[in-house]
């Protein structure tokens, strides 16, 4: 039922009445060069008030990110500008400041939050000496002040143990950690506006919802104005108090979360908000075929190394069981940690297991090595979560699909019918064949990885979070294809994700990790409307907007 647990959070009238902390106006941004002038982005305006949380939605390339390093004062050198409008914080045009005047209101009135921690994070320095930063640059506190306050910081963004986390190195940390640091650095001085750019996108469900709630709580506590892009509707209607649609560089609707969600008016949104998977399960009949992948007692310890000798060994998956029936897909979910790409690589021999058996049709593939395990690697084929990283830049879309191919052995002619075959499959003209990775779309460029892990007739296809870096539309995209491949050629499908919405509405069975061991296993509707265990039950609730059915907004 749409909204049926969740109640809007509009700013309030003394909110409403405050003047808006970043106000937009007449936005546009072009490329710089280019003799027809090409904007990226076209009249875009809106504002956010003190204490308001406004999500930014739409496609890749819809111009979210751009509008928010414009807004901070980032856009590349040389490469875009601004031509025309207004961006006020507090009232200040910051198009008109200086870069010193800039450098001084970055982080004391208006601060960001990037996807990635560990890129914005810098790897050979301790996290405290990074956050201290901030405070010898914008403040004129002692060291000892700097350092009480970083403390003080750690602690209320809910970190266990400040003091070691002080002194810790970035890679000590986990993600949800390190973000954690990263949104210490961005609030240490209290900025107006906080810009977080899909800062949850990477992140599995537990964690996501520790950090969206710690946004909220310091939102609340210092009345700050949040900007947040985001590609995942889900938090969208756990968090959003008005929403911005944009679509190709324009800003397309604006409204309240319950507006913009129950009665989209543009086709657009009413596209996007369709898109979302629910997480109520499809039913679909119990499969009898053979079993294509089982996998028995399958453990992968990792030995420990120090700077001293031997460190500790952490056992990633221990005495992993299932199996995998022809035209069957699989899920294996769980937090970051659980265990579940481990599995996958192993699967693939991208690592070696330590002990269990992985059968193919019968045949053991866990303890093949050299120019045994050289023809069963054409059994099982992966496609992994970034497409643009799987491909090599240089080379064209056809060189591309065909390598496996004439790495076995296949004629160039009859390599290169078979990638057009594949392409059509994958739902790409033929002359995709000529080009390069850069000139297709990301949700293209997925598909181009599923045609080549197809070209070798596989038994097994391991998709390793293969749509979670994806937009909702494109996602479900990607998901509608791999359903119609599975069904058209019967492949047996091992699919990894962190994303419940994506596993209920494309996995038979779904396997649920939990510290490297199998803690529940059943059908797809077993599993997420009767879930046995505890962990699965707190993997459920924390889905962001599990109580919205985004497939039946009201009809205009």
């Amino acid at each position: 039922m749409i909204g049926s647990a969740s109640h809007p959070r509009k700013p309030g009238p003394s909110s409403e009445l405050r003047a808006p902390v970043l106000e937009i106006d007449n936005l546009a941004v072009q490329v710089v060069g280019e003799p027809p002038v090409r904007h990226i982005l076209e009249d875009i305006s809106f504002n956010i008030r003190p204490g308001e949380m406004l999500c930014v939605v739409g496609e890749s390339g819809s111009g979210k990110s751009v509008t928010s390093l414009a807004v901070m004062g980032l856009l590349p050198p040389g490469s875009l500008r601004t031509s025309t409008g207004r961006i006020l914080v507090e009232g200040e045009d910051i198009l008109k400041a200086s870069q010193a005047r800039l450098r001084e209101l970055r982080a004391t009135r208006m601060a960001m939050i990037f996807q990635e921690p560990m890129t914005a994070l810098n790897p050979v320095e301790k996290v405290g000496e990074q956050i201290d930063e901030v405070l010898r640059i914008h403040t004129k506190l002692s060291r000892a002040e700097r350092r009480a306050k970083i403390l003080e910081m750690l602690d209320a963004v809910h970190m266990p143990d400040v003091e070691r986390i002080y002194d810790s190195y970035p890679h000590q940390l986990s993600g949800g950690q390190r973000q954690r640091v990263v949104i210490s650095m961005a609030l240490i001085l209290e900025p107006k506006i906080l810009i977080a750019d899909e800062p949850t996108t990477a992140l599995d469900v537990t964690t996501q919802k520790q950090i969206l709630t710690l946004i909220r709580e310091l939102q609340k506590k210092h009345n700050t104005a949040v900007l947040f892009i985001t590609h995942d509707f889900g938090v969208v209607a756990e968090i959003a108090d008005r929403i911005v649609v944009m679509n190709k560089g324009r800003v397309i609707e604006v409204g309240s979360r319950d507006d913009i969600l129950a009665y989209p008016r543009e086709p657009y949104t009413r596209m996007l908000v369709s898109s979302v998977p629910s997480l109520v399960p499809k039913q679909r009949a119990a499969l009898k075929s053979d079993i294509v992948l089982d996998l028995k007692e399958l453990s992968k310890t990792y030995a420990g190394r120090g700077f001293f000798g031997r460190g500790r060994s952490i056992a990633a998956a221990q005495g992993v069981s299932l199996s995998v029936r022809k035209g069957e897909i699989v899920g294996i979910v769980g937090e970051s940690g659980s265990g579940k790409s481990t599995v996958a690589r192993c699967v693939v021999r991208l690592q070696d297991p330590t002990s269990g058996n992985i059968l193919v049709h019968g045949d053991d593939i866990a303890k093949a090595t050299g120019s045994q395990l050289r023809p069963m690697r054409r059994r099982v084929q992966i496609v992994f979560q970034d497409p643009y990283r799987s491909l090599n830049p240089r080379r064209r879309v056809g060189d591309s699909v065909i390598e496996g191919l004439i790495n076995f052995g296949q004629r160039r002619d009859e390599a290169l019918n078979r990638a057009r075959e594949l392409l059509g499959l994958v739902g790409l003209s033929a002359d995709a064949m000529e080009r390069y990775p850069h000139q297709f779309s990301g949700g293209q460029r997925q598909r181009i990885c599923i045609a080549r892990a197809l070209a070798l007739d596989p038994d097994i296809l391991v998709a390793d979070e293969a749509v979670s870096a994806l937009d909702v539309s494109v996602q479900a995209q990607v998901l509608k294809l791999l359903d119609e491949i599975r069904e058209r050629i019967g492949i047996a499908v091992l699919f990894i994700t962190h994303d419940l919405r994506v596993a209920a509405q494309i996995c038979d069975t779904i396997v649920v990790m939990q510290h490297g061991r199998v803690v529940e296993a059943g059908s797809a509707a077993e599993v997420l409307t009767a879930p046995r265990q505890d962990y699965t039950r707190a993997l459920i609730e924390a889905a962001p907007g599990r109580d919205w059915d985004f497939q039946n907004f009201r009809p205009l």
